[in-house]
């Protein structure tokens, strides 16, 4: 079948394309329209649709709308309730039910040519589910947790994957809601709500839990496979911040303390889970399935053996669940994800042709990799735009920053480049077969999910790359998936002698990242970086703004 997945409702509309079990595309409308995350949560944007990523999907298949067997919407009115009755203040709640109950309208409408009765509705929770389920690589019987702010009814699900169908087995009724709660410290400390919660993870690290028992009176297990979560009067443990003031050492603490009561609360749900399956294997999925402090948590202290996060976790994730899912439910069986690298990508010869329409110089050197390690060996900083981009709200060396990790100033470099608070780290990229000897933590991990020890022999090696706690958020790479980057850092560990290269996000702050090669040349135009390398050609820094730029060299291969 093939089956096109949409989420659209609350926030990071996205697009996914399933033929036959298999992930063929997948993409964020924000990679599209610039707009970070799509649209804002709120009721009155609930209509927007991912209209480009849906037409990109369909065009990257070769498909029309009409071509379509089925098409996902991740979120079921049907089983929604009016938010008072929930226990929510949101008044234009309703305003969310009727643009979902309209979808298959606004559907035909975005996609001419689609027979808006192909529509389906899939629980909101069950797309998370099936997206890091279906999509992991154990394949078979596992157990699944899903946590984030809030679906049709409930905050939260545990269930289980029995070959290809899914269970539930219990869910969290709002307003009852572990991702509300820290979506309201988010924005308690002067950050965004639904956008910014990884800064109160980054924060927490600066902290002490000393508010935690205050903590555990609003937030705490059940027992029952369920939680409390609910009315922290954050206004008494802390003052409020405001977006441009410094943060002080109270709102460090408070976060430290909303950190540690989450990982505590996640353990419990995740060891009744275990109690009820005896699986192996947990997946995650949900937007709290992103703070990669308490997966580590989880994989170190919970009984279940592996764990698998879903890399597009949040909610732009259940456009790919949901057409997983009903794939599932009509025979085809699931593929697991190879990659997170399911979005666009551009041919060497159009890449050429962009350089030239933009009229910079720029060379195609024999080695792009070797190019690159040369330059950050030099402690230059690099705007790395290879294959496809990346699914989910990782840099995974599609759409990356790269800089010298031996360099403790580059921390601080590389959130002035990106204009960046402080506090916040940057990730170290390292051979697979490296990882063990420089860190401590789940192995393999591809997809930045989980923060691991680095070893202390390492850690004024690369001092860049690790966070005041001595952690590190890494990211492994495959030769045999990544073979690009693993020759890039092969290079610069005989340059070096360091397995590691610094890796965050090519983008700026506030901004979605890079997607297409004229996103590229814009941010590498407006930032202080050296090189950018885009498919096997290079731009120098020093070439673009040169006064002599505009030669006979500008605009073609030197």
């Amino acid at each position: 079948m093939r089956i096109l997945g949409i989420n659209a409702l609350f926030h990071d509309p996205a697009a996914a394309l399933v033929i036959d079990g298999g992930t063929v595309a997948a993409a964020e409308e924000e990679r599209f329209s610039r707009r970070k995350h799509g649209k804002r949560p709120l009721p009155f944007s609930a209509w927007e649709l991912p209209e480009q990523a849906a037409a990109w999907c369909l065009k990257r298949a070769g498909l029309r709308p009409q071509d379509l067997d089925a098409v996902t919407y991740s979120f079921d009115p049907r089983l929604a309730r009016p938010a008072a009755d929930m226990g929510l203040n949101d008044p234009w709640d309703h305003l969310r039910l009727t643009y979902a109950r309209e979808a298959p309208a606004f559907l035909k409408t975005a996609l001419p040519g689609l027979d808006p009765g192909l529509v389906r509705f899939v629980p909101h929770h069950m797309a998370h589910a099936a997206s890091s389920a279906f999509a992991a690589p154990a394949a078979g019987n596992s157990s699944v947790l899903v946590l984030d702010g809030r679906g049709e009814r409930a905050s939260h699900l545990a269930a289980r994957r029995v070959g290809p169908r899914l269970e539930a087995l219990h869910a969290q009724d709002l307003p009852h809601s572990l991702g509300l709660v820290y979506e309201d410290l988010t924005e308690h400390l002067g950050f965004l709500r639904s956008s910014d919660e990884f800064k109160v993870m980054a924060l927490a690290s600066h902290g002490r839990p000393r508010m935690l028992a205050e903590l555990r009176r609003h937030v705490y297990p059940t027992g029952d496979g369920g939680f409390h979560a609910t009315g922290v009067p954050w206004h008494e443990l802390c003052p409020p911040r405001g977006p441009d003031e410094p943060w002080t050492q109270d709102h460090a603490d408070v976060a430290a303390s909303a950190q540690a009561v989450l990982e505590e609360t996640l353990l419990d749900l995740v060891r009744w889970l275990h109690g009820r399956t005896h699986d192996r294997v947990l997946t995650l999925a949900g937007g709290v399935a992103l703070n990669c402090v308490a997966n580590s948590r989880i994989a170190r202290e919970g009984p279940f053996s592996q764990v698998w996060v879903q890399p597009a976790a949040g909610d732009a994730g259940t456009a790919l669940g949901g057409a997983l899912l009903l794939s599932a439910v009509e025979g085809d069986e699931p593929e697991p994800m190879t990659g997170a690298d399911l979005g666009r990508e551009w041919s060497d010869a159009e890449l050429g042709a962009w350089l030239k329409t933009a009229a910079v110089p720029f060379e195609r050197p024999p080695d792009i990799a070797a190019t690159v390690a040369r330059v950050l060996a030099d402690n230059g900083i690099v705007a790395w735009f290879q294959g496809r981009s990346e699914y989910g709200p990782r840099a995974l060396g599609h759409r990356s920053l790269l800089a010298h990790p031996g360099h403790a100033g580059n921390l601080e470099r590389l959130n002035d480049v990106k204009g960046r608070e402080q506090f916040r780290p940057v990730a170290p990229m390292v051979l697979a077969d490296r990882a063990a000897d420089l860190f401590d933590g789940p192995l393999p991990s591809p997809y930045m999910l989980f923060v691991h020890d680095v070893a202390p022999a390492w850690r004024e090696r690369v001092p860049a790359v690790v966070h005041v706690d001595g952690t590190a958020r890494i990211q492994t790479v495959d030769p045999d998936r990544e073979p690009l980057v693993a020759a890039m850092l092969h290079e610069f560990e005989r340059l070096t002698g360091l397995p590691v290269v610094v890796n965050t996000s090519l983008n700026t702050a506030g901004r979605p990242m890079v997607d297409d090669p004229r996103d590229a040349l814009e941010c590498f135009g407006s930032s202080p970086v050296d090189l950018l390398a885009i498919g096997p050609y290079a731009i120098r820094r020093g070439d673009l703004f040169r006064t002599d730029a505009r030669s006979d060299d500008a605009g073609g291969p030197r």
